[in-house]
């Protein structure tokens, strides 16, 4: 099964970092992102990828036809003749990547119209490229099969960010630092789609997948909710990038699924 990636947005909301790399391009640790998101599918199976570019999409070409060349733990150069010789251990993921250029200011739902020629009519794996987790892939594909609609969503409940308090008048009576948020539940990525899709995908390049369509396909019934209570961050802001490092530098960081 693919797994479809949208790695086309401009990333605006963290500008300091996305002025020269598309934001699946920003670096957690030493790697990117997109590396870490990979490396998650990867990990439980799911290692054939169809990358939706956009916004500096050249970017994320360049680290997939360079990342299997510096894979290699020595390289030598003949600087007269250009020759490269590679030498040591070589150790870089049985990954198959497509590369789709979709067009610089196309919205969600066109990327992944956009995607399906290259999905072979079968059902696909979803995600956005700026979201970790350490969801459990094979249950979520398995709740998807169970239920035989168009549409798997799956839902978190992010962290808050601020400890909860629960008063009784003047007196603290519970205390939870920095809890899931107690509220609803919001979108988290992680999608599993039915080809049948494509006709909830009908629309411009200027529509988001997260309006129309799947307004639509919940309102048809076709849309089905995964609750993952598990670790679940987004890299909306340099914030976030700060608070994944810390996690990863801690050795804290739960979307890690793979070994090094």
């Amino acid at each position: 099964m693919k797994v479809v990636i949208l790695a086309g947005g401009l990333g605006t909301r963290l500008a300091e970092e996305t002025d020269t790399v598309p934001k699946p391009m920003v670096e957690v640790g030493d790697r990117p992102i997109l590396f870490h998101i990979m490396s998650h599918y990867a990990s439980q199976g799911f290692n054939d990828f169809v990358i939706a570019l956009g916004y500096k999409g050249r970017v994320i070409k360049r680290y997939m036809l360079e990342a299997r060349n510096l894979a290699h733990r020595h390289t030598t150069i003949d600087m007269t003749s250009g020759e490269v010789t590679f030498n040591g251990d070589f150790d870089f993921p049985d990954w198959t990547v497509h590369l789709l250029e979709t067009g610089l200011h196309t919205m969600t739902a066109g990327r992944v119209r956009q995607a399906l020629p290259l999905l072979d009519g079968e059902p696909f794996m979803l995600t956005y490229g700026d979201g970790l987790s350490d969801i459990d892939l094979g249950a979520l594909l398995d709740f998807h099969r169970s239920h035989g609609k168009l549409a798997t969503l799956s839902i978190v409940r992010p962290t808050s960010l601020f400890g909860h308090l629960q008063i009784e008048g003047d007196q603290i009576t519970e205390f939870i630092e920095k809890p899931q948020t107690l509220g609803g539940w919001i979108n988290g990525g992680f999608m599993v789609m039915e080809p049948g899709v494509a006709d909830y995908l009908a629309v411009s390049d200027d529509t988001p997948l997260e309006r129309d369509p799947l307004e639509n396909l919940a309102k048809d019934g076709q849309l089905m909710a995964y609750r993952h209570h598990g670790f679940w961050q987004c890299m909306d802001s340099l914030k976030d990038k700060r608070l994944l490092e810390q996690l990863w530098e801690g050795g804290n960081a739960p979307w890690k699924t793979w070994a090094e």
